[in-house]
């Protein structure tokens, strides 16, 4: 696969920890805002402009990306994001706990994406794509990088070991405790050349900041009658790291009613899905099984093993049997990505929030899932299949505002 060093747009050293923001689509605008309380600096006010807006405006507003718009030039305008003057490439290390990743920020090319060096494992929603292509466009960048994974190869390993040795050009610990450094990489050639060699690559997270890449490269290229190939908005931004290194959460499920049904209804015939059982860990041991919060109580739900056609790479995914065996036949839940009735938690938040959805009442019934694996996700993406929507979450979160790609 190709890469590509790039001049970025990125925060002054002292400022970075000010500047580095959650991504635009893990938070809800009033938690966004509340984040971005008091920090004119933080970079929510470019990837979640609508924070200063009034508290109604529609999030596909204009002025939403006009916003975005004046955030950056206005962070450019104070010095707080400078362009660099050379291209380079860079190391971005995350550490949560015991979790430690470190991944090459680059530009890849929209065309390895569109031919499938980049391979996808989820569809994409046109309304995502065209909210994020509009913002590309009107900000004239890339403002997020989208995360790729490959396997690890022990030549590329050893060149991020040799720049991982040297002085950060970035070192901080976010709010939520994860730590974030940043290597600059200015001898860009053999990381081309070992990349050169990776036949392929995967999206792990970002898969409508690559359609929407995509999308942009094509809009430039029809309205650019000198179009010749080299132009930067051939390229989006990335950050690739090795796949024994991510790690994936669960993606948790809520529905909103029991379908008509009484919870000793709902109970009685998941006992006839598998094994069913109350418990007191709201987590699943491992996979085939998933954790039930239903009147107050969590239940493990065992799918039988014997009934699981392990060569089917998408129909022996947890989400798909909870979705097959569960959540359409018994709760009348439709296609999981427009069914209003059911909603996604990310396995960041916890059990604890299923918990507190259902008893507020918002919800009738949670899920606890077992996480998908890397090894599942590649095997998916290699078939040339598709997950059901909300199969993975990862953890740790890059976080938006360190490194900007302008398209010219």
């Amino acid at each position: 696969m190709r890469l590509q060093p790039f001049r970025a747009v990125r925060p002054a050293p002292e400022m970075a920890a000010d500047v580095a923001a959650v991504p635009y689509d893990v938070v809800s605008r009033a938690e966004a805002a509340e984040l971005a309380r008091g920090n004119p600096r933080s970079f929510l006010h470019v990837g979640r402009s609508d924070i200063d807006l009034p508290d109604d405006t529609d999030p596909h507003d204009p002025r939403v990306y006009a916003g975005a718009r004046e955030a950056l030039d206005r962070l450019m305008r104070e010095g707080v994001l400078v362009q660099d003057e050379e291209p380079s490439l860079f190391l971005y290390r995350l550490i949560m706990g015991d979790q430690v990743q470190t991944g090459l920020v680059a530009c890849v090319h929209v065309d390895d994406y569109d031919n499938n060096v980049i391979l996808k494992h989820e569809k994409t929603r046109p309304d995502k794509e065209d909210d994020r292509t509009r913002h590309v466009l009107t900000l004239n960048a890339h403002a997020e990088p989208v995360i790729l994974t490959y396997r690890g190869r022990p030549e590329i390993d050893r060149l991020t070991d040799q720049i991982t040795r040297q002085d950060p050009v970035y070192d901080f610990t976010a709010s939520d405790e994860v730590r974030h450094t940043v290597w600059r990489v200015m001898d860009t050639h053999p990381w081309s050349q070992h990349f050169g060699t990776v036949p392929v690559s995967y999206v792990a997270d970002g898969h409508h900041r690559c359609a929407s890449a995509s999308r942009a490269a094509r809009e430039r290229r029809e309205a650019n009658p000198g179009h010749h190939g080299g132009e930067e908005y051939n390229w989006f931004l990335a950050v690739l790291f090795p796949s024994d290194q991510l790690r994936i959460l669960p993606y948790n499920r809520l529905v909103r009613d029991l379908n008509g049904q009484t919870a000793a209804e709902v109970l009685a015939r998941l006992a006839d899905v598998g094994e069913l059982s109350e418990t007191r860990q709201p987590e699943p041991p491992g996979p085939g099984s998933v954790c039930v919060f239903l009147d107050g109580k969590w239940h493990r739900l065992t799918f039988d093993l014997a009934s699981i056609d392990d060569t089917d790479v998408i129909g022996s995914l947890d989400v798909s049997l909870l979705q097959d065996r569960v959540l359409t036949p018994i709760l009348g839940v439709g296609d999981p990505r427009t069914d209003p009735r059911i909603e996604f938690v990310g396995g960041i938040r916890g059990t604890a929030e299923l918990e507190r959805r259902v008893k507020s009442g918002d919800h009738a019934i949670g899920f606890s899932m077992h996480p998908t694996s890397l090894d599942q996700l590649l095997a998916v993406s290699d078939a040339g299949e598709v997950m059901p929507p909300k199969s993975t979450w990862f953890e740790p979160k890059l976080r938006s505002g360190l490194f900007v790609h302008l398209l010219e």
